[in-house]
């Protein structure tokens, strides 16, 4: 197949049949069945119902076409791309709904927003999917802790070592960057080098707790991919002795899940996505956490979309601060980007120097050893500042 005729072919792929009939390709073999596939999802409805040029999908209601479609997808799609499709077929054709069977779970690709869709099934779903559904959230949340746990635990222990800086280090304990810079008055010309009056050093965390973190998820529909980053970064935290972490998701009511959080499947399914939004009355519960301050960070998790009262939240926030706590605001803890967020809330936060970003999963360790460290965050260019 010359260049033009494979370029014809994808084109056909990504128009469909009616709208690409100019083409003059035919398709045959795998090529149709891909393109049945996507059709099935993508292409035009066959019953009316709808305008005139609305797209609708073609699977139905019926479990065991949903079933092949399934497998087919899988067959003839990268990981990635069958992700996407799963996602899509939620939203266009109810696929949610027969998530509830456990033959539709085994069949899918499961994923974090997969993860996201069943929990907020959670309440709707009968025992007899219930284990199945455990079976492809513990899936997903073993290979986000395989991803994420490692430079996590680094990341964080080093930040608490070096937290605890001591005056008299062993030599291979020496800060040679910080000695460097409070020694530039000893600087000697004639021999270029500084000789140091005072070595800077980094401690050794004790196995004692050195520091507290309350992590303050927001559980409402949009931040689903952040319960379960959260939850899953919540029990690697909570996993290192020299850090006592809490978890508290809220929506109007607030949940303390610290006592499950060596198993985030079990937190996953101790949420309920959906409801309304109550920042201040979760921020009140974990301000009544806080026993050493200057030794705490909070991190909330939240588009800010409040449905309680704005002014108090605001009032906590700089409570907090003003005792020493660090206060870390996250609009969202996933892959997705920019999220939808209340910005004059985020603009006040930012006011009072705690400025409010979305954080990909990879990045969060390293926002929270800035916070640990007490040293500026890590913030992407989109973030809300002062």
């Amino acid at each position: 197949m010359n260049a033009m005729d494979e370029r014809l072919r994808r084109w056909r792929l990504v128009l469909g049949g009616d709208a690409a009939e100019t083409t003059g390709v035919s398709l045959g073999g795998r090529d149709a069945a891909m393109d049945g596939a996507l059709g099935a999802l993508y292409g035009k409805g066959e019953k009316g119902g709808g305008r005139s040029g609305d797209r609708s999908a073609g699977l139905g209601a019926s479990a065991p076409s949903v079933a092949r479609w399934l497998g087919d997808i899988r067959t003839y799609f990268p990981s990635s791309v069958v992700q996407v499709m799963q996602r899509d077929a939620i939203e266009r054709i109810g696929l949610s709904a027969l998530l509830l069977e456990p033959e539709m779970l085994e069949a899918v690709e499961a994923d974090v927003h997969l993860v996201g869709t069943l929990l907020s099934l959670n309440k709707a779903m009968p025992e007899t999917t219930r284990e199945t559904a455990r079976a492809v959230v513990r899936k997903v949340v073993e290979e986000l802790e395989k991803r994420l746990s490692t430079r996590t635990r680094a990341s964080v222990t080093g930040a608490l070592d070096r937290s605890a800086r001591i005056s008299r280090p062993r030599h291979r304990d020496i800060d040679w960057d910080r000695t460097i810079r409070a020694n530039l008055k000893s600087y000697l010309p004639e021999y270029g080098t500084v000789v140091p009056e005072r070595l800077i050093g980094y401690g050794h965390a004790a196995q004692s707790v050195k520091k507290d973190v309350i992590l303050c998820v927001d559980q409402s529909g949009s931040m689903a991919a952040s319960v379960v980053y959260a939850s899953v970064f919540g029990a690697v935290l909570a996993s290192m002795r020299s850090i006592s972490t809490r978890l508290v998701v809220f929506d109007t009511a607030v949940v303390d899940l610290t006592e499950q959080l060596d198993d985030p499947v079990d937190v996953l399914f101790g949420t309920q996505l959906g409801g309304g939004t109550d920042i201040n009355r979760a921020l009140a519960y974990c301000q009544s956490q806080i026993t050493r301050p200057t030794d705490t960070v909070v991190v909330l998790i939240s588009d800010l979309y409040e449905g309680g009262i704005r002014d108090e939240m605001l009032k906590r926030v700089a409570a907090m601060k003003a005792s020493g706590t660090q206060f870390v605001t996250l609009l969202a803890l996933s892959d997705e980007g920019a999220p939808s967020y209340d910005h004059a809330h985020a603009e006040a936060l930012a006011a009072l120097g705690a400025p409010a970003f979305a954080c990909t999963p990879d990045l969060f360790p390293d926002v929270m050893a800035a916070a640990i460290e007490r040293r500026p965050l890590p913030i992407p260019d989109m973030a809300v500042r002062q």
